[in-house]
């Protein structure tokens, strides 16, 4: 299954031996320019999450949350005219909060995007296709694929696997049909669920995209993929002995930038309330050179 999935997404090579943008290459200037112009009440929505401790790696077995401390006082520093400086830190991972992968991020079969060796990823970082060769590429139309609010449900289930004919369906009904280029938002509402009781299991079972959504996303040239989950893909995984089977098909071979942890509760609130499920997306990751993922404070503009 995996291998015939790989054989009819693989994009190695479609853009150059060279590329390490991915699908990120349907994004043009002329689309960002159409993208623009969905932009009419000027409304700006923030769509990630707070950097402090009470985030969503409160749970999770490996990743913690952002650390934040003081490292210089007003008291500290005093300039002439008695003017104070204060300073501080942030120590976190870079894919602790609202976060992109980088296409170094997963290998399969030691292989990464465009078929580098895993070898490209050294104890230095990604010496190909890290998150600094996307840094000044994300932006562009983004639509809603927002289930509860279609669904009549608070979230979807744990193990949900979203399909194309998930997709077809909900966009029928918003009256959207997706672009080349376009940015794809899942609203699953299992971050709403879990935030409300502290983020307990969050890191488990979860909402999330099926190996049966490849294709669609392919035969679209969507861009780029984000989700409100912590793996973007259904959990329990959806194919037998492969780990993240999504993320190994879709990052290694499409070269499919996706993206998790994201907010899309006051967007989806904003879609419903002018019934428009576009709107102008800008979520350039931060320019970390040799990064597998970055953190983002991603927007979007109705």
């Amino acid at each position: 299954m995996i291998d015939e999935l790989i054989a009819r997404v693989n994009n190695w090579g479609r853009w150059g031996k060279d590329d390490q943008l991915g699908t990120l290459n349907f994004i043009t200037p002329e689309r960002i320019a159409a993208a623009a112009k969905l932009v009419r009440s000027g409304r700006l929505i923030e769509l990630g999450v707070p950097w402090d401790s009470e985030g969503p790696q409160a749970t999770a077995p490996r990743r913690y949350n952002p650390i934040h401390f003081m490292d210089q006082l007003p008291v500290d520093l005093r300039l002439p005219g008695d003017v104070g400086v204060a300073d501080d830190v942030m120590v976190v991972p870079l894919q602790a909060i609202s976060q992109w992968d980088s296409l170094a991020h997963v290998s399969f079969r030691r292989r990464i995007y465009n078929d580098h060796s895993e070898d490209m990823v050294t104890s230095h970082g990604a010496q190909i296709n890290s998150i600094r060769e996307i840094s000044g590429k994300v932006a562009g139309r983004g639509i809603l694929a927002d289930f509860p609010s279609e669904l009549g449900v608070d979230h979807l289930e744990e193990g949900y696997a979203i399909t194309a004919e998930d997709l077809d369906r909900n966009f029928a009904v918003r009256g959207i049909t997706p672009q080349a280029g376009d940015i794809l938002l899942v609203r699953t509402g299992f971050m709403r669920l879990c935030r409300d009781r502290a983020w307990q299991g969050y890191h488990g079972d979860a909402p999330g995209m099926g190996l049966s959504a490849i294709d669609w996303l392919h035969d679209h040239d969507i861009a780029a993929i984000a989700t409100d989950t912590a793996s973007l893909e259904v959990k329990p995984f959806d194919a037998e002995g492969i780990g993240v089977p999504f993320h190994a098909v879709a990052i290694v071979h499409m070269g499919l930038l996706l993206g998790e942890i994201f907010d899309f509760e006051e967007l989806s609130e904003a879609c419903l309330e002018d019934g428009r499920f576009e709107f102008f997306f800008v979520a350039p990751p931060m320019p970390v050179t040799a990064g597998v993922g970055s953190p983002v404070n991603p927007y979007a503009f109705k």
